[in-house]
């Protein structure tokens, strides 16, 4: 063969060698791709599956605690809250975190307290926070009423990613650790307010402890303290409470559906239960029929000369009748 002709066919099977190369890489790396997507598609079931499983698991063994509380009695259920080691300095044997104008753990003498039983993920409970929440301030800093505070976590099955008991948990480290009550106060406002509580059920998003810790921040908490206040260091006393507090009659409903059981919002004006589902049926604001119920008028809301005539053991007054219950 001559010369030049040798040449060429070197030349040629350098070409076809390159580009069969160039063909092997292609199909390597076609390959690998495969095998990554293959890989993702593997993991993400194993991931779905170990949530699927995880979700079951939870529901299995938080069901099993449920029905186990339900056959406890009041009072066993009261000394399990007692017997938890983990429990917020500030709550009391009852679960209350009481809060005047003069701070934590305090009472304004002649003033009616009212107790909040609630959850961040119910629905009811924002309603009722939005609607009342600029009453109730003005009220515990003029010294009209004391306040008592119930956080509760029931409502975890609601959510993904136990939303309930991270947020009670957050609030319970808030309550302990900074001495302002304002701060817990505006934490709580934040966590309800329309544009951040998540909805309940199907249609709820998860809620990153990074959120909630913004909320606290938002509210005038210390970033250290709202860091801290997602390591859940309650979650054992608030599952004790969790238990108790349905079983106190004192706070079953007095009328409806839902008459004879427990259920949130529930709010106590002196220890009796405020009958919330006669405010519509009265045809008032929630801010009215609270100020008519504790017997404060209007005009006086934020005057700390002026008490609700009910006192510090009187009846709520009934809205309807315009009787003391």
């Amino acid at each position: 063969m001559a010369k030049g002709n040798r040449d060429k066919s070197r030349a040629a099977r350098r070409a076809a060698e390159a580009r069969a190369e160039q063909a092997a890489r292609e199909q390597a790396e076609r390959e690998r791709r495969q095998q990554t997507v293959i890989g993702a598609i593997v993991v993400t079931l194993i991931v779905a599956l170990l949530a699927v499983g995880g979700v079951m698991f939870w529901r299995s063994t938080h069901q099993a605690a449920q029905e186990a509380a339900e056959e406890v009695s009041v009072d066993d259920a009261y000394q399990a809250v007692q017997a938890v080691s983990g429990k917020p300095a500030r709550a009391d044997d009852k679960g209350g975190i009481m809060i005047s104008k003069d701070g934590y753990g305090t009472t304004v003498d002649g003033a009616p307290t009212i107790a909040i039983y609630m959850d961040f993920m119910c629905p009811g409970c924002g309603s009722v926070n939005r609607q009342l929440d600029p009453t109730l301030v003005k009220l515990v800093d003029a010294g009209q009423i004391n306040l008592e505070l119930h956080f509760l976590s029931f409502m975890d099955r609601y959510s993904t990613d136990e939303y309930s008991s991270r947020a009670a948990n957050a609030a319970l480290y808030i309550a302990d650790h900074d001495d302002d009550p304002a701060h817990l106060l505006d934490f709580i406002a934040n966590m309800y307010a329309d544009d951040f509580q998540p909805e309940e059920g199907s249609g709820y998003e998860p809620v990153g402890d990074a959120e909630i810790r913004q909320q606290a921040i938002d509210a005038g908490v210390a970033d250290d303290v709202a860091q801290a206040a997602m390591t859940r260091d309650y979650d054992d006393w608030l599952a004790a409470v969790n238990a108790y507090t349905p079983k106190r009659p004192e706070l079953f409903n007095t009328s409806g559906n839902f008459e004879g059981t427990f259920t949130t919002p529930a709010l106590t004006i002196n220890g009796t239960r405020w009958n919330l589902s006669e405010v519509s049926a009265a045809g008032m604001t929630v801010k009215d029929a609270f100020l008519e119920s504790i017997g404060l008028p209007a005009d006086k809301l934020g005057d700390g000369a002026t008490l609700p005539s009910i006192g510090a053991d009187g009846k709520p007054i009934d809205v309807m009748t315009g009787q003391s219950e």
